[in-house]
């Protein structure tokens, strides 16, 4: 159990069980690297494998719930919504770790509840609206919170843009995960994220995360992250 509602739980636990096949598939899509569009191929089953295997899980927290994702959208009761995505599916391809499960519980157009879960690493960056935001690994939980760095020559941004626009930062990095670079905003491992527009269900987690850990996320031409004290 990790601090938190009883639905943060079910949802957790409904991520563990489908991380657990979705670390099979990497296993799998490891020895596919020879055949990238093989890899390609695999990695789209497995993908809609996730949204298939949750499904049923997140049913039993909210049953009348509608589902959004990157490739499906199910009608609910028009109150509740979980949007779910596989975030860094281009990493997983090429057999690199860096991907994460972004999986959020929407009620009335607000974010309730989100979980970021990076399942090679088994770490999970979690909030609730209103409860702060938290990192949970190997049976510890802890409060997370953004950096307080603002001098250029200090921070440490990732960026996920396609321009040749002027970096900002000391340290630059373009990691192909934008759930988990929102999560590293809010645990203050990155200063600031800037991404060209996304699809709402990779980021639907992230946004609440860094708000809840005290940063600020604004969505226009840009998606800009940042820890409240950077002009980006």
């Amino acid at each position: 159990m990790i601090k938190g509602s009883s639905e943060l739980n079910k949802m957790f636990m409904a991520l563990q069980r489908t991380a657990s096949g979705l670390r099979r598939d990497f296993g799998e899509v490891e020895n596919l690297q020879q055949s990238l569009r093989g890899a390609r191929d695999f990695v789209a089953k497995a993908s809609a494998r996730i949204e298939e295997s949750i499904l049923s899980d997140l049913l039993l927290v909210r049953p009348s719930a509608g589902l959004l994702t990157p490739n499906v959208s199910r009608e609910g009761d028009g109150r509740d919504e979980f949007v779910l995505s596989l975030s860094g599916a281009s990493n997983f391809v090429r057999g690199n770790a860096h991907f994460a499960i972004s999986l959020a519980l929407r009620s009335n157009d607000e974010t309730k509840i989100a979980l970021v879960y990076s399942p090679i690493d088994e770490r999970l960056y979690y909030a609730e609206a209103g409860a702060g935001a938290y990192v949970f690994s190997a049976f510890h939980s802890a409060r997370i919170r953004v950096s307080n760095l603002k001098e250029p020559a200090e921070l440490t941004v990732a960026y996920n843009t396609s321009d040749a626009r002027p970096l900002v930062g000391e340290n630059t990095l373009r990691t192909g995960c934008p759930a988990l670079d929102l999560a590293w905003v809010a645990a203050g491992k990155l200063d600031a994220f800037v991404s060209d527009p996304l699809d709402f269900a990779e980021i639907a987690a992230g946004d609440l995360l860094v708000r809840e850990a005290g940063g600020k996320i604004e969505m226009m031409a840009d998606l800009v992250a940042t820890n409240g004290k950077v002009e980006m």
